[in-house]
């Protein structure tokens, strides 16, 4: 499988549930260290808010994740939110909802049920887009058969991502992850050619 389902930018959803206010805020990420970016950013920006609690999701296979709930008590706010997301099969994906206390306390159940419409919230404005796991491939070859290569890479329709034409050429190509293999089985058939 080298697809996955995240989302195109930022969006975000608020809530209110007996006089607490809760505001989401779904990000695309691709690192553990962008999602913390990503949270340090809204601990600031909400410095005033009792929890800035949040999930995330990343891979192809979705298997990376981690959650927290910034003092809710356990498992009422991270996992329902980590729920969303696995719910709409997304990865990828930081979800960050801040909670504004409004002096009537949830419940778990209540508090399970608003974290997890938050981040809800933030997903149905969100665009969610497709994408395909891609893979860097170099080569190096000799002038005389750049139009050669340059068949196979227009009839693949891949993007050039790098190029030096000279007498010895060289072309960085983005390729599907699928079919990296294939091509290169293609490519090593052509004389002078070496990857890099």
């Amino acid at each position: 499988m080298d697809t996955f389902k995240t989302i195109a930018k930022t969006a975000t959803g608020a809530i209110s549930e007996q006089r607490s206010k809760f505001i989401a805020y779904a990000s695309p990420v691709a690192t553990p260290e962008e999602a913390k970016v990503y949270v340090e950013a809204y601990r600031k920006q909400y410095y005033d808010a009792r929890h800035v609690c949040w999930a995330y999701m990343l891979g192809c296979e979705r298997n990376e994740f981690r959650v927290n709930d910034d003092g809710e008590p356990s498992s009422t706010a991270g996992k329902p939110i980590l729920g969303v997301i696995l719910s709409h099969e997304l990865t990828n994906i930081l979800i960050v909802v801040v909670r504004y206390f409004g002096g009537i306390k949830l419940g778990t159940s209540g508090l399970i049920a608003a974290y997890r419409a938050a981040a809800i919230a933030a997903i149905n404005n969100a665009e969610i887009i497709e994408k395909t796991l891609e893979e860097t491939l170099s080569i190096a070859f000799d002038y005389a058969v750049l139009n050669k290569i340059m068949r196979i890479v227009k009839e693949e329709n891949l993007p050039i991502t790098s190029r030096c034409i000279d007498t010895r050429c060289s072309l960085t190509l983005s390729v599907r992850k699928h079919d990296a293999e294939k091509l290169k089985t293609a490519l090593m058939g052509i004389e002078t050619l070496q990857l890099l």
